[in-house]
């Protein structure tokens, strides 16, 4: 049986790059060769190749499989150290101050925090939903991520933690509590009240993506209120973040969206609120230190005095550690 491994160095990076050892490297991962029949397939001398196959030897992608003694001519099979590669890196840029990478669920009062932060610390914002957020972070692809993944136990975001970190080497620390809930036009024109007013005919919606907190929470809602997603007008109709479900509104794209009640305040849209959540920041334990500036303005009156003024924050427990 094959199995696939992950690339995990530069210079496996660097050498894959070149088109030419990528084929002598997918040759020799469907079945062992020598460098003979190598220089045949790819129309080069086994000396080009014997430079090639050396590098890739070096690097961990090749090894030698088996000798085979034909006469007085020893024949030597190279075959690849894995049925497939991931190639998953994190390519950060040049910079005087520490440079982290969120992957994770959108949140505005964090897009502010790290336009606060940016002389002492750069985030770079990749909104990718709260549960592949937490993938990405298992994976390496992010230095930390946020969440509000509602478990069916009623607890929020531990469950999920545990199934994925199950070494718990993360730590969980509430960035604030917020309020959700159905963003229509000012005036709610439709007279929209409720998820039941999503299969009318006449009611246009813009849904968030797959993986998302707010997805997953709309998805049971459905299910649980015996509601069918597929009679929602405009159900795979996708964006990434709030702020676009909530342009999507303003704009007249769509009639109502899911969404925090912060973002439809900034759109000047009407807001029904239909739950309160608590979002969380999850990183590594080994991260605690690049990410202390981020961690300590957490704990600032000034950070608290300004998610007060956001509509549907609460920052009670801002900055409060979650056990896992």
């Amino acid at each position: 049986m094959k199995h696939a491994a992950p690339i995990d160095s530069w210079e496996q990076t660097k050498l894959l790059a070149d088109a030419r050892r990528l084929r002598l490297l997918r040759l020799l991962m469907a079945r062992p060769a020598t460098l003979t029949q190598l220089a045949e397939q790819v129309g080069k001398s086994p000396a080009w190749v014997r430079h090639h196959i050396q590098q890739l030897e070096r690097a961990g992608l090749v090894t030698l499989a088996e000798v085979r003694q034909r006469g007085r001519v020893r024949e030597k099979y190279y075959r690849a150290t894995a049925g497939a590669w991931v190639l998953q890196r994190l390519v950060l840029p040049e910079s005087d101050h520490p440079v982290v990478v969120f992957a994770g669920s959108h949140d505005l009062a964090l897009e502010q925090l790290a336009q606060d932060l940016a002389p002492h610390l750069e985030i770079v914002l990749h909104p990718v939903g709260s549960l592949d957020g937490l993938v990405n972070l298992r994976q390496h692809l992010c230095h930390f991520t946020g969440a509000h993944l509602l478990d069916e136990t009623g607890l929020y975001n531990t469950p999920y933690v545990r199934r994925l970190f199950p070494a718990h080497d993360v730590r969980l620390m509430t960035l604030a509590h917020r309020v959700q809930g159905l963003m229509v036009a000012a005036g709610n024109p439709l007279g929209i009240r409720d998820l039941h007013d999503l299969l009318r005919a006449d009611v246009r919606f813009v849904n968030r993506n797959p993986g998302s907190g707010t997805r997953l929470w709309l998805d049971a809602r459905l299910q649980e209120l015996g509601l069918d997603a597929a009679q929602v007008q405009g159900y795979t109709h996708e964006v990434d973040t709030h702020t676009a479900a909530a342009q999507a509104v303003a704009s007249g794209k769509a009639d109502v969206a899911l969404g925090l009640e912060a973002a439809a305040a900034r759109y000047g849209l009407d807001f029904i609120p239909l739950f309160a959540e608590r979002f969380d920041l999850v990183f590594p334990q080994q991260e605690t230190r690049e990410l202390a500036p981020l961690l300590d303005a957490l704990q600032t009156a000034r950070f608290r005095r300004f998610l007060t003024q956001m509509r549907g924050y609460n920052p009670a427990h801002t900055g409060e550690e979650v056990a896992v």
